[in-house]
């Protein structure tokens, strides 16, 4: 029986070891994600600080998983340490802001195309809905800005979801992981912006492009609500020079 036994001894501590580090993950990836999707949203503001101690408390969780989803964050750029160790979402300067908009209008106008391509009847309901949410804050006499820019958020993804490619998505995720903070500056800088913008009708032109499957006219679209956005962003004078 002590042969039998043995064996049960020795193993049960990796089990638990395991699973211990099996949560770990889980948590890290939960907070990672978290964090992904304020910044992509532009539910954070460049220049906006956070404490390690403070998220951790919002979200229920050790600190163990936020220094690591932080620590990720800060190797994409996408947060960076202050000497204080304070954790801050970076300053945008001018230039960075102009070279994120150049890359994101070529990448993201390919993604517009191949969705006017390749997307299916149920990308189509998504992305409709995601416009709606959208076009629910734009009507609203007191439209809320933080759903606004999380339904803008939304909506954009929906139509590069539909492309079906993975990669070009993730290529995406990391470009608004930079400039998503940025778009506090647009969507949130006045309520009228979400009325006189302009961004209801390019996305309406974007989403009946990609529904008619026209390529040429679902990129031109995307073009326009991203320099649209772009050239009201600039005229704040809230970039660095």
């Amino acid at each position: 029986m002590s042969n039998l036994s043995s064996p049960r001894t020795s193993e049960t501590p990796l089990a638990i070891a395991q699973i211990g580090r099996l949560e770990r993950i889980t948590l890290g990836e939960r907070v990672h994600a978290e964090l992904r999707e304020l910044l992509m949203s532009g539910e954070l503001a460049p220049g906006q600080k956070m404490s390690l101690r403070s998220v951790a408390e919002t979200l229920g969780v050790s600190m163990m998983p936020v220094r690591e989803a932080v620590a990720r964050l800060v190797a994409d750029q996408s947060l960076e340490v202050l000497p204080n160790r304070a954790v801050r979402v970076p300053l945008m300067t001018l230039s960075r802001f102009r070279e994120l908009t150049a890359v994101r209008l070529a990448v993201e106008g390919f993604a517009a195309e191949e969705a006017a391509r390749r997307r299916t009847s149920q990308d189509m309901v998504e992305i409709k809905r995601f416009e709606e949410a959208f076009l629910s804050e734009a009507r609203s006499p007191n439209p809320q800005a933080d759903q606004a820019v999380r339904a803008n958020k939304e909506l954009h993804f929906a139509v590069y979801r539909a492309t079906s490619l993975p990669t070009l998505v993730g290529i995406i995720e990391g470009l608004w992981l930079k400039i998503g903070p940025v778009l506090n500056f647009d969507l949130k800088i006045s309520p009228e912006r979400l009325r006189t913008g302009g961004a209801p009708e390019h996305h309406r032109k974007l989403v009946a492009a990609v529904e008619a499957g026209n390529e040429a006219a679902a990129r031109n679209a995307l073009v326009n609500d991203i320099t649209g956005a772009a050239s009201f962003i600039e005229s704040t004078g809230r970039l660095l020079d």
